[in-house]
């Protein structure tokens, strides 16, 4: 390798190990992540959000459920290195719960993650919807009607 394309290499090296997600990044971001107030109570939006995670294939789920929140990541796929996610989950009232979700590309290079706040929520929705029909929540994801 020619002399002058070291430096190159060694930038190229450096912003992509300083562009790698933590899940300390996530847990530091829950200020910055996005909100929803949801009909149901603290122990139902948890198990909701849950399985949203597992119905958007996370991986194993860190849960701190005495902390109010939980941590997982989704693999690499073609599109993305996969995305580090935090889930809060916090009492609004005794009927309602504030769930916040923040995704982190684990690659800050990436150009998509495979699960959105935006997707989450929607998502989340859905299982709130099901439940309140008084419907059990379903192992895998429902279509969008």
């Amino acid at each position: 390798m020619k002399k002058h394309f070291l430096p190159a290499v060694a930038i190229f090296i450096l912003f992509f190990l300083n562009s790698c997600a933590t899940m300390s990044d996530v847990l530091s971001s829950k200020d910055d992540g996005t909100a929803q107030v949801y009909p149901v109570n603290i122990d139902k939006a948890w198990d909701i959000a849950t399985t949203v995670l597992r119905w958007e294939g996370a991986e194993s789920i860190e849960h701190h459920k005495d902390k109010g929140y939980m941590l997982t990541q989704t693999s690499q796929n073609l599109v993305s290195a996969g995305a580090l996610i935090g889930v809060w989950v916090d009492k609004a009232d005794d009927s309602h719960s504030k769930v916040t979700v923040v995704t982190k590309r684990k690659m800050a290079t990436n150009i998509a993650t495979g699960l959105t706040e935006s997707t989450f929520h929607s998502k989340f929705a859905q299982g709130v919807d099901i439940v309140k029909s008084g419907k059990s929540l379903p192992i895998e994801a429902p279509s969008y009607d």
